[in-house]
């Protein structure tokens, strides 16, 4: 099996100047009427196919009739054999971000999702032979990837599903970030293409259970809330018991601490402001 091969050509600068002497030549002997003329011509015409202009993070790819020769990847202005074909294959990072996918993540549940991808081609002969087109590759590989990704964790974890998922799609990015890259990187390996960083770009519930969600996560926020709340109602309820009784301020029995006790939960779990009674009888009116 052929492995990438990089090469670097002749410079091109001497075949640019014969090919300007040839070309000022057969004008001279044109205006002479020489058969130097056609010589000439036919001469630079074959010399102009064999200049190769590289940029920098570029690269061209030669084939001899069907034959790999090699890669050139170091920028500069070279000549090759005319009849070499060459292929140019850009070795830039690029960005790609993924369409927004409709799929299921592990609890079933409907969700939108879409990846932002950092590429570059690292072989170019495994991007220009060993797949028939590499940016299309990469683009179907990142879509497989993303759906196979959704469905290995839930969007993101609730109480009344009783289990906790230690890694959640919403929760857990880097996580996440480092199981898509990883999945990524085999997957275009065979292409040659080299991943940078592969992350989530858009996550979300799926319009028809969007709104069911946010109520979830919104009961759900609203009952860790309260939970707080309780518990430190209940600490400053014992709180208030134990400074009474310590202090000797009032003597209280069984049946009037549970009423103290009510009244002050009522005050300090409610979510509205209490309107406070005077009593300005004795503890039994």
């Amino acid at each position: 099996m052929e492995q990438e091969k990089t090469i670097k050509p002749p410079n091109g600068y001497l075949m640019l100047f014969i090919f300007f002497v040839l070309l000022i030549g057969s004008a001279w002997a044109a205006f002479k009427v020489s058969a130097f003329f056609a010589i000439g011509i036919i001469v630079a015409l074959f010399i102009s196919g064999g200049f190769i202009l590289i940029n920098p993070n570029n690269s061209k790819v030669l084939l001899l009739f069907g034959k790999y020769v090699g890669t050139v990847k170091q920028n500069g202005f070279y000549w090759a054999n005319p009849f070499y074909s060459k292929k140019p294959i850009s070795l830039r990072a690029r960005n790609f971000d993924s369409e927004r996918v409709k799929v299921n993540d592990k609890l079933g549940n409907p969700i939108m999702i879409s990846t932002i991808l950092v590429w570059k081609v690292e072989d170019t002969f495994k991007a220009a032979f060993d797949v028939d087109n590499y940016e299309n590759f990469v683009r179907v590989q990142t879509d497989a990837a993303v759906r196979k990704l959704a469905s290995l964790y839930p969007y993101d974890n609730f109480e009344d599903d009783g289990m906790e998922e230690e890694i959640t799609l919403r929760a857990s990015v880097n996580e996440v970030s480092e199981t898509l890259e990883k999945a990524l990187s085999e997957r275009l390996a065979m292409a040659g293409i080299h991943v940078l960083e592969a992350r989530i770009g858009y996550l979300a519930y799926a319009q028809e259970i969007a709104n069911a969600m946010l109520k979830r996560q919104q009961a759900t926020a609203v009952i860790a809330a309260r939970h707080k709340i309780v518990e430190g109602a209940v600490s400053m309820v014992e709180m208030a018991l134990d400074h009474l009784s310590e202090k000797h301020v009032v003597e209280l029995d069984e049946e009037r601490k549970a009423a103290m006790v009510s009244n002050l939960m009522v005050v300090l779990c409610s979510d509205k402001d209490t309107s406070p009674v005077i009593n300005a009888g004795t503890l039994n009116h």
